[in-house]
């Protein structure tokens, strides 16, 4: 099998999973993202804010393809940029970070090790951009497999450590110096693992991952 990491753009932003096409969780203010559900206008807030990010910021996603087939994603933006984030009980994020907002692995995709390769790809894309750390809200129950916040197991087991403890929102934080040390121990195991994994930027088993 194949497999290739690249850059979200407005070109490939409908191999997002449908449900993840039309979430706007993180990237609408709570009542904005109501009006937009009751209007319809989901899909076109999501088109706009990633044209937005990639304009102002540059490149915010990675999406990983399994010979040729999507098979999960990732997003991320400087949190001034997600008006979601200024919601949560352990906000705000650090000053000299990036936000992840969502990353999925489908479920035929799930326990191969491809949310790991995402956020390896996140880690390098951010690191040449000279950035510090990514930091992550994420979901500490282990039953609620509709959330749109990404699995804190998931995120402890690929290096993150918690920066602000929540009985079920804690804030998590992974340094890119430990990322890019973490990747050169793993990556031998991981094409051992996966077989040859091709990361291509645009402007650049673990636990189940679910909707995000």
């Amino acid at each position: 099998m194949s497999r290739r990491v690249v850059g979200v753009t407005l070109d490939n932003l409908e191999h997002l999973p449908k449900r993840c096409r039309k979430c706007v969780f993180w990237e609408l203010a709570p009542h904005l993202k109501e009006q937009a559900e009751e209007y319809g206008q989901t899909d076109f807030e999501k088109e706009a804010w990633v044209s937005s990010v990639l304009l102002e910021w540059g490149s915010c996603g990675r999406i990983i393809y399994v010979d040729n087939v999507p098979a999960g994603y990732a997003l991320y933006a400087p949190p001034s940029a997600v008006p979601r984030a200024v919601a949560f009980p352990t906000a705000p994020v650090s000053a000299d970070a990036v936000l992840l907002t969502a990353l999925r692995v489908l479920p035929e995709f799930e326990r191969g090790g491809l949310g790991r390769v995402l956020v390896q790809a996140v880690a390098k894309d951010l690191t040449r951009r000279g950035v510090k750390a990514i930091e992550a809200f994420s979901d500490a129950s282990i039953d609620d497999e509709s959330s749109c916040v990404i699995p804190a197991n998931f995120l402890l087991s690929v290096g993150f450590k918690t920066v602000r403890p929540h009985p079920r929102w804690p804030r998590l934080r992974l340094e890119l110096r430990t990322a890019l040390s973490w990747k050169e121990d793993v990556e031998a195991a991981l094409e051992r693992l996966l077989g040859t994994v091709t990361i291509a930027g645009v402007g650049s088993a673990e636990p189940s991952l679910r909707p995000a």
